[in-house]
């Protein structure tokens, strides 16, 4: 079937985090402003309906009308090894998935079971800012590679550095996230090879956030670095559908471990779980019927992103932006203008009424940056650019103003 993601579903009254939850909001301090007329687009989170087949096992669940203890079928693993073969060509076995109620959850458990308090995991900011937290909340020590990013906005890995920090002696995790949020690198077999390699060579434990791996470029690639790897022993991977096929709320993550004795501590530390049955439906649903729906919210996103990109050259060129090779949010660099992250955030914010992310969250390298998300129908983020780019006219002119006096 085709699908319309323009098709504008109006999520308020739904106990929606993004549309309901002004209160929690503030009192994160993401905004001072919530309002009804407010546009949120700071969570990953679609605003697009999800695939049919996946509805309709959730209605079958519920037609039920009892939803007690579930157990994981065959169907359950056999839908994730189908699909990581398909999509990854990734063999994955059925006693190496753990499910986890969600992928910060299962980082807690693996800073948990495999590093001290006082140990040191190296992230690579900016970074998802639950990473910092997964870290600091259990007492261990942030150790932090820092991308590296060029006069055009390309990220890369400071592979020199990366090798400095997991040779310190109290370096015993690291958390990889490919595709990396917020800057959108997919990193390339190459890159994901010399990790491993740096890694195993200095018995650093590599827990890989995957979970935005199927939200790629068309022109894209995603490898799985358990793919790369000579050997798999150092590297835990977290997968989920709730990325790729919005279903947050759902709560589903699974987590492949190939080493035994990995695998045993990971599930003595986290304790005995059981998923709804909506979520064993979801997935089951979800994997195997839902490949066309996700080809076509692809290109739906890619088409969005290029909207954006032209947007923004026209009426805001200011802002340097690029292409994400994956995931679905846009990290913009602010910095050209020359006002303060506050000044910012203000005319954003409060004054254009949109809530995304401030860089700041993601580490010191973000100051200058803002982060969005984009699965929203396109009449949604053309009404937030719009919003935006009216807050910035006067700066933007003023900036013309002085070119054009600099050129006399």
């Amino acid at each position: 079937m085709r699908y319309n993601f323009d098709e504008i579903v109006n999520r308020r009254g739904t106990h929606s985090l993004k549309w309901d939850g002004e209160k929690l909001i503030k009192e994160m301090g993401l905004t001072e402003r919530y309002d009804e007329k407010t546009i949120p687009l700071f969570t990953a989170d679609m605003d697009l309906p999800v695939p049919q087949p996946l509805i309709d096992a959730l209605h079958k669940t519920v037609d039920h009308k009892i939803f007690g203890y579930s157990v994981f079928p065959e169907e359950y693993y056999q839908a994730i090894q189908t699909w990581f073969k398909k999509r990854h060509d990734w063999e994955i076995k059925q006693e190496e998935i753990i499910y986890s109620p969600g992928t910060v959850h299962a980082l807690h458990i693996a800073v948990r079971a495999f590093t001290n308090p006082g140990d040191g995991v190296i992230i690579q900011r900016p970074v998802y800012p639950p990473f910092t937290a997964v870290i600091e909340g259990n007492k261990r020590l942030v150790v932090n590679n820092a991308l590296n990013c060029d006069e055009e906005g390309y990220y890369s890995i400071d592979f020199e550095d990366f090798e400095a920090k997991a040779k310190e002696e109290k370096t015993k995790l690291f958390i990889l996230c490919n595709p990396h949020n917020p800057v959108g690198r997919v990193f390339t077999r190459e890159e994901l090879g010399k990790l491993s390699d740096i890694c195993a060579k200095n018995n650093v434990l590599i827990i890989a956030d995957e979970i935005h791996g199927d939200l790629i470029r068309g022109n894209q690639a995603f490898i799985p670095i358990a793919k790369v790897a000579e050997n798999v022993d150092h590297i835990i991977t977290c997968t989920a559908i709730n990325k790729t096929f919005n279903v947050a709320g759902l709560h589903c993550t699974n987590v492949i471990i190939t080493n035994p004795e990995l695998r045993t501590t990971f599930s003595e530390i986290m304790g005995f779980q059981l998923a709804s049955p909506f979520t064993i439906a979801a997935l089951i649903a979800a994997y195997n019927e839902g490949e066309e729906w996700l080809e076509q919210l692809k290109e739906y996103i890619d088409h969005t992103i290029d909207w954006v990109v032209d947007f923004l050259a026209e009426k805001m060129p200011l802002v340097k932006v690029r292409i994400p090779e994956g995931t679905y949010v846009m990290w913009m660099d602010f910095s050209a203008y020359g006002l303060s992250p506050e000044e910012v955030h203000d005319r954003i914010y409060n004054k254009a009424n949109v809530l995304l992310e401030d860089g700041s969250m993601f580490g010191e390298e973000g100051l200058q940056y803002q982060r969005i998300c984009l699965p929203s129908p396109r009449s949604v983020i053309k009404e937030a650019f719009e919003r935006i780019a009216r807050e910035f006219e006067d700066v933007h002119v003023d900036h013309l103003n002085k070119v054009s006096v600099n050129t006399i």
